[in-house]
């Protein structure tokens, strides 16, 4: 394995075939950009041909079929129209930090994919604090946001801006804290690390709430429906991107699609095994369909979600996060804590990668989930039944009623 040249020595063979060190260095981490900039940008151009014939096959349509073979074309032909469109600058607008907010829309998505661990062996950054450095990086994102409504010189994009600031903190809160599960279970906070504990067992198995509540979470960070209120035609025309057009807008779009198509991969990594599977270790390179794989299955029903269920309102969105994501969140951290003390104490920590090692940790972690799962049924359900006695016990309008005769004309 160390003769064959990969994307982690790299350097080395370039140093071993004569090359100066320093150059050696400098042009590995220059293709490491190159790549992680480009490969992300490209599978937006795909993906959006995905979404349109996702959603219209759920909607009963056909989709894009004109330009190019299955309308392959079609999202290159709409990147060109947007290119070649006009670019506006609105009077009285803050031109540097206007410009600025696309590019930091698009870089802050770029640069997740970094410390994403494709395979046993590819990964731009296998950082020791790969899970600090994604939470950081994604809330870059709530910055260009903020910068772009307010440089706006419009009423609207602030106001539109200071909603969804309001939304992406909220969500935040019980994101980082489903993060905390695997870091916990795992006890690192690097990816590959992570990825590699769950060869024997998937902590989507001992921790089934806490990968709900991260998917749930990513779907309002993502703006995708039915937490799709980072844009909202309806109510305040197009949100904070309203004076966007042309190129900076699609950047925007562009940040928008990476970024929903992101989270599903972050979820496969973090939850799903990543590149685990069946030969990954013989062959290193099935970890990219392994990864790929798994991404699509969680990717494809996030499109599903997006195609049936309606947009909730804003009271609805911040309710279901205050008082359900983030208590739930919370009991979750303290449960998973309580299990894992009592795994140690009776020494059933997994002592290797093994299945048969993982299992008497994740029999008892998934049991805990369940007791949790079953408490938080029953709650919703005591919920529900109360208020539908008291939408009950409130009379019909005019039920009660005592009914007026009727008069004949002239009596």
């Amino acid at each position: 394995m160390e003769n064959v040249c990969s994307i982690n020595n790299l350097a080395a063979c370039l140093v071993q075939s004569g090359m100066n060190p320093d150059l050696a260095n400098l042009l590995t981490a220059l293709g490491g950009v190159v790549l992680v900039a480009t490969v992300p940008l490209v599978t937006v151009i795909f993906l959006i041909w995905v979404e349109r014939k996702v959603a219209a096959r759920v909607q009963d349509r056909i989709g894009p079929n004109r330009v190019g073979p299955f309308g392959l074309l079609q999202s290159v032909a709409d990147a060109v129209k947007m290119i070649t469109k006009e670019d506006i600058t609105p009077q009285g607008a803050d031109k540097f930090i206007y410009n600025l907010a696309p590019i930091i829309a698009f870089a802050s998505v770029v640069l997740i994919w970094a410390i994403v661990p494709f395979t046993p062996l590819h990964i731009g950054a296998d950082l020791s604090i790969g899970i600090l450095y994604f939470v950081a990086v994604a809330s870059i994102g709530t910055v260009k946001i903020m910068i772009a409504g307010w440089s706006s010189n419009n009423k609207y994009a602030l106001l539109g801006a200071f909603r969804t600031i309001a939304q992406l903190l909220s969500y935040e809160v019980p994101l980082v804290l489903s993060l905390l599960i695997p870091v916990m279970i795992s006890g690192t906070m690097s990816m590959q690390e992570m990825t590699r504990q769950q060869g024997g067992m998937w902590f989507f198995f001992m921790a089934p709430i806490a990968a709900i509540l991260f998917f749930i979470a990513n779907l309002a960070e993502t703006g995708r429906a039915p937490f799709d209120l980072l844009e909202a035609e309806s109510e305040i025309i197009a949100g904070y991107n309203i004076e966007y057009s042309g190129f900076k807008w699609g950047m925007f779009m562009a940040g928008e699609f990476m970024h929903a198509f992101t989270a599903c991969l972050l979820t496969a990594v973090v939850f799903l095994g990543g590149w685990w599977g069946p030969g990954v270790e013989q062959i290193p390179v099935l970890g990219f369909i392994y990864l790929g794989l798994k991404t699509g299955v969680v990717y494809l029903f996030a499109l599903v979600l997006r195609s049936t269920v309606p947009r909730v309102r804003i009271d609805q969105l911040m309710a279901l996060n205050w008082k359900w994501l983030v208590p739930v969140s919370v009991a979750n951290v303290i449960l998973t804590a309580f299990l894992l003390k009592l795994i140690q104490w009776l020494n059933l920590a997994p002592q290797d990668g093994t299945l048969g090692a993982a299992l008497p940790q994740t029999i008892i972690l998934f049991a805990g989930n369940l007791v949790l799962g079953l408490v938080l049924f029953n709650l919703i359900r005591n919920i529900g039944r109360s208020q539908r006695l008291a939408d009950e016990a409130v009379p019909v309008r005019g039920e009660h009623e005592e009914t007026s005769p009727v008069h004949a004309v002239g009596d």
